[in-house]
């Protein structure tokens, strides 16, 4: 049999996208459009998200 190669876990981030949708949605309040922030927020999570996917694939 062949040995599987030795490969890292790949990170979660979940818990990123959660962050920057909640910060998202806090600092849109504070200027008087939290529907905005929280739409702001749920793109940079997912752009981190996409960043991470990406960094794991290249390992």
């Amino acid at each position: 049999m062949t040995k599987p190669k030795d490969k890292r876990p790949a990170t979660g981030a979940g818990a990123i996208i959660a962050f920057a949708i909640m910060a998202g949605a806090i600092g849109g309040g504070l200027k008087g459009q939290p529907s905005a922030g929280l739409l702001a927020g749920a793109a940079v999570g997912a752009a981190i998200a996409i960043g991470l996917w990406w960094r794991d694939t290249r390992r």
